[in-house]
């Protein structure tokens, strides 16, 4: 396998970039012009225009003030509830990133907000809009079907293209870290709730999946830098995440080869071989860990690859879910539900009903985010500092699918162990819980869950990679508990 196809594994499909590419470098914002496109009046709030003449956090422009256009989505028949799409604009930097946000269907003035960041790196939000958590999946007839089991159950959800050129959002500016994006998404979360003040101040949760092992944490230490934040930040979730590299790369012999509850996928002679080559790989990311120099956390990342990915991934293995048959290839994440969801947002009546500007085509995933940050080894970085530092302040859940291979549950699980953080020898000893719906249809357990001071992780059972689609109900029940406190201290 070669380096590239890890935009495969990881949630990234190497297609043609849907944003502006002629432009190079990374570049932090200096000034954040925001413009909101919303349903809202072209009214500017007094509290927002009070808001942004008193602060100036990062440089912006105190007479910065965000504006509406119109942009309502409910024609297309997601959900009944109170929705609006659009962009969250830098102008100033040609910046443009596009969200969709769902009302919940329970209590919108009093239940909390959700931000959920996509992985990739460059894979667009509206997957875990119509594949995952979502109101509506998109049928074979390119209908919305209802989700019953949708987050907005008892949540407003903010689904948000990021990087900029993933998805809808577009820019001939190009983002090449984490950490750039994570700066980015917080100005745009800043822009969202001086629009929206009423959403401020319900409790708000970041979420992801996948890379987003790495955006949600740099997300969420971002936003705690900021004293002034005008959010109420309440906890980080990570889904089947890339996280901790040095340690999650040790997971992958285990699961492959029949240790982590799953028959052995390859043959003795290749989990041998996987073996022998894990010190090389580790001492590699350790030498990334040690110096973050791009060239050697790229190389460390294809050292890593060919060993210990690479033999899984040629030897025909579904790597989403190992108990399951790949559907398709890699490009559709080996699921059946991305080629509808494709063809349904590239209509151009959907593309205008939902604002979309400067984007002549939606494909699920850039193949030059995830070029650009290959290019500075941003992959084997170690995000896990950032958890340590989001502990302090607010709880973080970790939960992932006991079928999934690349980004394992065994990985997972090792590496919220290793975790460096006061409360480590607490989360050591805490006791490995059995979980079950509270309430519905499903009346088993649906996996575990060990927690201790605001920290917890799950193993979810019969779920791959997208943990949230194979097991909807469990999934909802488990971060719904979570946002209630039910293993968080207040």
């Amino acid at each position: 396998m070669r380096i590239s196809d890890l935009a495969f594994l990881f949630g990234a499909k190497l297609v043609a970039s849907v944003g502006g590419s002629s432009a190079s470098g990374a570049g932090l914002l200096a000034a954040y012009n925001g413009n909101v496109s919303t349903i809202q009046d072209s009214g500017k709030p007094a509290a927002v225009a009070s808001y942004l003449q008193r602060t100036n956090p990062s440089g912006e422009p105190r007479n910065c003030q965000p504006k509406a256009k119109t942009a309502d989505p409910s024609s297309l028949g997601v959900d009944n509830v109170k929705q609006f799409s659009g962009y969250l604009d830098d102008k100033a930097q040609d910046k443009h990133l596009f969200y969709w946000f769902f009302e919940s269907r329970n209590d919108p003035a009093k239940d909390p907000v959700i931000l959920w960041i996509e992985g990739g790196p460059g894979c667009s939000s509206m997957l875990g809009l119509f594949q995952q958590l979502g109101p509506a999946r998109i049928n074979g007839k390119l209908k919305p079907v209802p989700n019953p089991f949708s987050w907005n159950s008892r949540a407003s959800i903010i689904f948000l293209d990021s990087p900029v050129n993933a998805g809808f959002s577009r820019s001939r500016q190009r983002v090449n870290s984490t950490e750039a994006a994570a700066k980015d998404v917080y100005k745009a979360m800043q822009v969202f709730f001086q629009q929206f003040p009423e959403y401020a101040r319900q409790d708000f949760h970041v979420a992801g999946s996948s890379y987003s092992g790495h955006y949600v944490p740099a997300i969420a230490a971002e936003m705690l830098s900021h004293e002034d934040r005008n959010m109420n930040l309440k906890s980080a979730i990570i889904g089947d995440g890339i996280t901790d590299a040095l340690v999650q790369f040790q997971s992958y012999r285990p699961m492959a080869c029949g240790e982590g509850g799953i028959a052995a996928v390859v043959n003795e002679t290749v989990c041998q071989a996987m073996k022998e080559v894990e010190p090389k790989c580790r001492d590699q990311i350790q030498s990334c860990y040690d110096t973050a120099d791009a060239t050697t956390c790229s190389h460390a990342l294809d050292v890593c690859n060919n060993a210990l990915i690479s033999p899984v991934a040629d030897n025909g293995v579904n790597i989403y879910n190992l108990r399951e048959q790949c559907s398709g290839n890699f490009t559709n994440f080996c699921s059946k539900s991305v080629p509808p969801i494709t063809s349904w947002l590239n209509q151009r009546d959907v593309m205008k009903t939902l604002g979309v500007e400067g984007v002549d085509r939606w494909e699920v995933c850039s193949a030059s985010i995830f070029s650009d940050f290959l290019g500075t080894g941003d992959w084997v970085k170690p995000l896990q500092q950032q958890v340590s530092k989001a502990l302090e302040k607010i709880p973080v859940l970790v939960f992932a699918g006991d079928g999934d291979f690349i980004c394992n549950w065994l990985g997972n699980r090792a590496w919220t162990e290793a975790l460096e953080w006061p409360g480590r020898d607490a989360f050591s000893m805490a006791q490995t819980q059995r979980i079950r719906v509270t309430s519905g249809t499903n009346s088993g357990d649906y996996g575990e869950i060990k927690a201790a001071d605001n920290f917890a992780f799950a193993r979810i059972f019969d779920a791959g990679h997208f943990a949230i689609l194979d097991q909807p109900e469990a999934t909802l029940d488990l971060v719904n508990r979570w946002m209630a406190g039910e293993w968080t201290q207040r």
